[in-house]
């Protein structure tokens, strides 16, 4: 039994212990940074009118110099909203953005190539006749769409459609069995799994022949699709690859532009683009979103020379020695005998010309009876939505067909908020209901058609690096037609009550997410 000494004793040990200890230390500090602090505030508080008045006259400077610039509306808009509510964030996003940190070296590299390729292009004196006699307008967007992307018109081009990517599957395996020079694959995905060992199969053994063969693909891939490594390990295969823009752990703006092209061109007399990435979901071998709804088409004849400029325009970039004319010399088109004209086009993020875009405002713009859409996400801004309202109201049938399924719930809620303002003006809206549907296409008049990469939203009309097809009055538009005709049926058209019975919070996300929509 402790003597009452002894407890005493403890006791002091104890409240010593206390005072004296770790904790009490710790709590001390603690109550001296508090009291610092709250001194350096109390020092500061005589400057807090010029520090409020700083940050009122950094946001009145940069909202001015902000509306004074030569961007889209839209995009001041989101940029004035965020500089307004968070000034000196805002303004510092803002620079970084402007000044495309990492960026500007990737864009001079890219446009040199470009410029270079184009002492490549066929003559277009002849066909520039033809066309301007034959669609006045059209011959005008040609002209713009050599000046701003140095993209040349063809004749003499077979066009096959596939209302799916199972369709474009296997005849592109066919196609690459037959290759003897070159084949070339660009794609934003590819994805390891069963289509990918199926055309990797077949590159191997042509890489084995003496076949050129080359990969490219987006450096995203590397996140969740491909091993970091995975080029050197298609070299040892014989197989030329390149990863766009890897990503490393570098703060640049040029992630923002992704290199989302589909292009495969064999022997310079056959190629393919449209939506279809190099992945299983493309081919509904998997179905991660039900049914999944893509197109392609594949070209032979003279406009193949366009696909493979625009491949080599993308490889080249970053090679010391261009190849092109060697590349050209070694390949030359079938003989096709073929009607209409076929434009191949590429879209850059280098300029402010938007090809991608302007090619869909004329087709709006121009229609005089239809224009049918397929797209798989709708983020719009003002010129794209007054050119839709303005056709609709000019008494076009203008429709739309976007995913029931969502692979981004953002992308969807933001697809969404449109469709009150679309369906007021006339545009008619359905939904794909056996899944997610990836096409991107626009069909106008039973005359006009695009098959391509581009998509209806901020990233793919103004960052990404796209493609596609400008076809006129070839006989594949028929086909065209008739999968919209398909696809509607399969589609629910959207009612006002559709509209009215959305939730609430798919509502308000919406109005909160369109605000930064141009930012994203």
């Amino acid at each position: 039994m402790k003597s009452g000494s002894n407890v005493l004793a403890e006791g002091k040990r104890s409240i010593l212990q206390i005072v004296f200890g770790r904790t009490m230390v710790i709590i001390v500090a603690l109550a001296l940074q508090f009291l610092l602090l709250f001194a350096q505030l109390y020092a500061l508080v005589q400057y807090i009118p010029y520090f409020v008045g700083g940050v009122y006259a950094l946001t009145a400077i940069m909202l001015i110099y902000v509306l004074n610039t030569k961007e889209n509306p839209t995009v001041k808009l989101s940029w004035c909203i965020l500089i307004g509510v968070l000034p000196v964030l805002g303004t510092m996003l803002y620079f970084f953005v402007r000044f495309e940190l990492g960026h500007r070296v990737e864009k001079r590299i890219i446009q040199s190539s470009m410029e270079e390729s184009l002492a490549f292009l066929p003559p277009q004196e002849e066909i520039g006749k033809r066309l301007k006699e034959e669609n006045k307008n059209l011959y005008n967007l040609s002209h713009f769409l050599l000046e701003h992307g140095g993209n040349a018109v063809y004749q003499n081009t077979g066009v096959e459609y596939f209302p799916l990517g199972e369709n474009k599957f296997e005849t592109m395996l066919r196609e690459m069995e037959t290759a003897e020079k070159i084949i070339f694959l660009e794609y934003f995905i590819i994805g390891k799994g069963y289509m990918w060992s199926r055309v990797l199969d077949v590159l191997t053994r042509k890489a084995a022949q003496g076949v050129d063969v080359r990969v490219m693909y987006d450096g995203t891939c590397a996140v969740t699709q491909l091993p970091y490594g995975y080029p050197k390990q298609l070299e040892k295969l014989g197989i030329h690859c390149k990863m766009f823009s890897p990503l490393r752990p570098l703060v640049s703006t040029h992630y923002n532009n992704r290199d989302h092209r589909k292009i495969l061109v064999i022997d310079g007399h056959t190629a393919f683009t449209g939506g279809v990435n190099i992945a299983d979901e493309y081919i509904n071998h998997t179905h991660p979103y039900g049914h999944w709804k893509d197109t392609a088409i594949m070209v032979k004849g003279e406009a193949a020379r366009g696909f493979t400029l625009l491949f080599l325009q993308m490889w080249n970039a970053t090679e010391r020695t261009r190849d092109f004319e060697s590349v050209l010399s070694r390949i030359s088109s079938e003989p096709v005998t073929a009607p209409g004209y076929v434009i191949p086009y590429g879209d850059y993020p280098l300029r402010d010309a938007y090809v991608g875009k302007m090619v869909y405002l004329n087709i709006l713009n121009q229609a005089k009876d239809y224009v049918y859409i397929m797209t798989p996400y709708l983020i719009l801004d003002n010129e794209m939505i007054t050119a839709l309202e303005f056709a609709a109201g000019r008494g076009v049938d203008v429709r739309m067909i976007l995913p029931k399924a969502a692979d981004h719930i953002y992308a969807s809620v933001l697809a969404k908020s449109h469709y009150q303002e679309l369906y007021d003006a006339g545009v008619k809206i359905y939904e794909y209901t056996p899944g997610f549907i990836h096409a991107k296409v626009f069909l106008s008049d039973d005359d006009t058609a695009v098959v391509g990469t581009i998509n209806l939203d901020y990233r793919s009309l103004y960052l990404h690096y796209e493609c596609a097809a400008l076809l006129y009055q070839v006989p594949a538009i028929g086909d065209i037609k008739e999968d919209f005709r398909d696809t509607f049926e399969k589609s629910h058209l959207i009612t006002r009550e559709d509209i009215k019975h959305r939730s609430f919070l798919t509502k308000l996300f919406g109005i909160l997410l369109k605000v930064f929509a141009p930012l994203m």
